[in-house]
C-alpha cells in the first residue's frame, strides 16, 4: 500500500483527476461571451490611463527567483549532511544567488 504514496506513483495518479476536475470546471462555467466592457481594464470604476508607462514584471521576477532559489537552497544544504556531496549544491547556491545580484 506504500507504493501509492511514492512522488512517481503519486504523479500518474493525480493527472487524471487533476484533468477531470479541469473539466469539470469548465462544464459549470459555461459558454464565454466576450464583450467590450469584459476585455476593458478595471481599476475601482474609472477609466485606465492609457498614455502612462506600466512597469514590467522584471524587476519582481529577479526577487521572485532570488529568494526562491535561496530558500530551496537552504532546504537542500538544512536537510543534508555535512559531507562532500553537499559541496555542489552550495556551489550552485553561491553562483545562482551571485547570477541573480548581479542581473
Amino acid at each position: 500500500m506504500n507504493i501509492i504514496l511514492t512522488p512517481p506513483v503519486a504523479f500518474l495518479l493525480y493527472i487524471p483527476l487533476v484533468f477531470a476536475l479541469a473539466w469539470f470546471g469548465k462544464a459549470l462555467a459555461g459558454p464565454s461571451k466576450s464583450s467590450e466592457v469584459k476585455d476593458s481594464p478595471y481599476a475601482g470604476g474609472e477609466e485606465s490611463a492609457t498614455d502612462q508607462g506600466v512597469p514590467g514584471y522584471r524587476p519582481f521576477f529577479l526577487i521572485a527567483f532570488f529568494f526562491a532559489i535561496l530558500h530551496l537552497g537552504a532546504l537542500v544544504v538544512g536537510l543534508g549532511d555535512l559531507s562532500p556531496r553537499v559541496l555542489p549544491y552550495l556551489i550552485g547556491l553561491v553562483l545562482a544567488m551571485i547570477i541573480l545580484l548581479l542581473g
